[in-house]
C-alpha cells in the first residue's frame, strides 16, 4: 500500500524485479508527503511477450530514424536538390511518422499492457504481436514494391496502395486482439489504492481508450462508406476517416506519458506529493473525457463542421485536466529531489527533456494561425515528449526485462535528442512565423528571405541532432541486450 514516506508503518522490503526500490523519506522543513509509484514486472512468457513488443519498437525506431533521413534533407537548403523530388518527400513523411508515432507508441503500450495484466489468455497475446508485427513489416517495405501515392492525412498518412493498406490493416488487427486481451485480463486495482494499483489503472484506462479508438474508425469506415459523404476519395475520405480515432488515440499516449512519467520520478527518487487517489482522479478525468467518441458520433455527422469541432475540444481539454497538475508536482518533486544516484542519471534526463518538449509543443499550440510549419512544431513538441517518456521507461525495463543495464551513453542520448527536437521545433516557430507552409519541401516551401531560409537550417540541423539522438536510444538497447547475450553464450560454450 503507498502511504506517505516516513511514516511509522512504512514497509522496509529488499529491492525485487520492481521498477523501483523504497526509498528514504524525505525530511527536513520543507519535507511534504511524498508517494511512489511502482510496478513489479512478471517472470516466465509474460516478460517473453514484453520483450517482443520491445524488439518491435526499437526495430520501428531503426526504420524511422532511416526514413527521417532523407525526409530531413528533403526539406534542408541545398540538401534537397540532392533528392528525387516532392513526391519522394510526401512518401517518406509516411512511412516516418506511422513508424515513429503509430507503431512505436502501440508497441510500447503492447509491452505495458504485457507485464500490467495478467498470464491468462497468453495464446492471444502472442497472435496480436505476430500480426502487429507482419503489419509494420509490410507497411515499410511497401514504397519499395511498387509506385505509391501518398496522401497526407492527419493523425495517419497513408499511401494509397493495396500493399501498404493491407500492411495497415493488419497492424490494426493485431493491436485490436492486443488491446482485447488487455481489456479482457486487466491489471488489478486493488481497493488499498498501491501505488502499483494505480498504475495498472492509468494503463487499464490506455487499453480502453485505444478499444474506443478502433470502434471511433470502424464507425467513421461506415459512415462514409454509407453516409451522404458516400464517394470520397483521396485526402478528403483519409481526413475524415482518421480524424475521430485520431483524436481518442491522443487520450492512449496522454495516459501511456504520465504512468511513465510517475515510474521514473519515483525511480529517480523525486516523489510526487500527490496520493494515489488524486491521480486515479487524475487518470479518471481522462478515461472519462473518451466516452463522450460515441456520443459525438450519435450526436454530429462524420464529415460535419461540429463533428471535428468537438473532437478538438475533446482532445484539447479532456487531456489537459488530467496533465497540468502532474506537471506542476514533478516540477516541485524535481526540484526538491535529492541527488540523483549515477545509474538513475539517464532516467532524469529522459524525464526532464520528456516534461520540457510536452509543454513547449502545448505552448505552441496558442501560436497556431493557418496551415504554417508551426502546426508540425507544435504536434512534434507533444509527440517527442511521449517518445522521450517512453524511452525513459524502457531504460528502467531493461533490467527487469532480464537485459544488460543502459551504458553510459545513455545518460547523454535524451539530453542529445531533446535538445535536437529542441532546435527542430525553434526552426519550426521561426519560418512559421513567417508564413512557410507545412507538407512541403524542396522550392515548393519557396524560401524567399534570410530569415526563412535560416529558420529551416535549423530546421535540418536540429532534425539531424535529433536523428542522432534517436538512433543512439537503439544504439543503448542493443547494447543491453548483447550484455544480456555474451554470458549466456560463455555459459553454453
Amino acid at each position: 500500500m503507498s502511504r506517505p514516506l516516513g511514516s511509522a508503518r512504512e514497509s522496509r522490503t529488499p529491492r525485487t524485479e520492481s521498477l523501483v526500490s523504497a526509498a528514504p523519506p524525505l525530511r527536513g522543513a520543507w519535507a511534504w508527503p511524498a508517494y511512489r509509484y511502482e510496478l513489479a514486472v512478471p517472470a516466465g512468457e509474460q516478460r517473453a511477450l514484453a520483450s517482443a513488443w520491445l524488439a518491435l519498437a526499437t526495430a520501428a525506431l531503426i526504420g524511422s530514424g532511416l526514413f527521417a533521413l532523407l525526409l530531413v534533407g528533403a526539406r534542408t537548403p541545398g540538401v534537397n536538390a540532392l533528392l528525387p523530388g516532392v513526391d519522394f518527400f510526401h512518401v517518406a513523411l509516411v512511412v516516418h511518422v506511422d513508424l515513429s508515432v503509430l507503431v512505436w507508441f502501440l508497441a510500447m503500450a503492447g509491452l505495458l499492457w504485457s507485464l500490467a495484466g495478467s498470464q491468462r489468455w497468453l495464446a492471444l497475446g502472442w497472435a496480436g504481436f505476430t500480426l502487429s508485427a507482419l503489419g509494420a513489416l509490410v507497411m515499410t517495405l511497401a514504397p519499395f514494391f511498387g509506385a505509391a501515392a501518398p496522401v497526407m492525412s492527419n493523425y495517419v498518412p497513408v499511401l494509397d496502395d493495396p500493399r501498404f493498406l493491407f500492411g495497415l490493416a493488419l497492424f490494426g488487427a493485431g493491436m485490436a486482439l492486443t488491446c482485447l486481451r488487455a481489456l479482457a485480463v486487466p491489471g488489478r486495482v486493488g481497493m488499498t489504492l498501491p501505488g502499483a494499483g494505480v498504475l495498472r489503472f492509468g494503463l487499464n484506462a490506455a487499453a480502453v481508450a485505444t478499444a474506443l479508438t478502433l470502434i471511433a474508425l470502424v464507425w467513421s469506415a461506415l459512415a462514409l462508406r454509407n453516409g451522404t459523404a458516400a464517394g470520397l476519395q483521396g485526402k478528403p475520405y483519409y481526413e475524415l476517416l482518421f480524424w475521430g480515432a485520431g483524436h481518442v488515440v491522443q487520450f492512449t499516449w496522454t495516459l501511456l506519458m504520465l504512468v511513465s512519467w510517475l515510474w521514473l520520478a519515483s525511480r529517480i527518487e523525486a516523489l510526487l506529493p500527490l496520493s494515489p487517489r488524486v491521480v486515479l482522479l487524475l487518470f479518471g478525468v481522462a478515461l472519462v473525457s473518451v466516452f463522450a467518441t460515441p456520443v459525438i458520433y450519435l450526436a454530429f455527422e462524420v464529415g460535419s463542421v461540429e463533428h471535428q469541432r468537438m473532437f478538438t475540444w475533446l482532445m484539447r481539454f479532456g487531456g489537459g485536466l488530467a496533465i497540468v497538475p502532474i506537471v506542476l508536482a514533478l516540477a516541485l518533486a524535481l526540484w526538491r529531489a535529492p541527488t540523483c544516484p549515477l545509474d538513475a542519471r539517464p532516467l532524469r534526463a529522459c524525464l526532464l527533456a520528456s516534461v520540457t518538449l510536452f509543454c513547449v509543443g502545448g505552448a505552441i499550440g496558442f501560436l497556431i494561425q493557418g496551415s504554417d510549419v508551426r502546426v508540425p512544431a507544435h504536434y512534434h513538441g507533444a509527440i517527442v515528449g511521449v517518445t522521450l517518456a517512453l524511452m525513459g521507461a524502457t531504460y528502467a525495463l531493461l533490467p527487469a526485462l532480464g537485459l544488460g543495464q543502459p551504458g553510459r551513453l545513455a545518460r547523454w542520448q535524451p539530453l542529445l535528442y531533446g535538445a535536437g527536437q529542441l532546435m527542430h521545433i525553434i526552426g519550426l516557430v521561426w519560418s512559421g512565423g513567417y508564413g512557410v507552409q507545412r507538407k512541403v519541401a524542396g522550392a515548393d516551401q519557396v524560401l524567399r528571405t534570410p530569415q526563412e531560409v535560416a529558420g529551416m537550417g535549423l530546421m535540418g540541423l536540429g532534425g539531424l541532432v535529433a536523428i542522432i539522438g534517436g538512433l543512439l536510444f537503439v544504439v543503448v538497447v542493443l547494447q543491453a541486450a548483447r550484455r544480456r547475450a555474451a554470458p549466456a553464450a560463455r555459459q553454453a560454450a
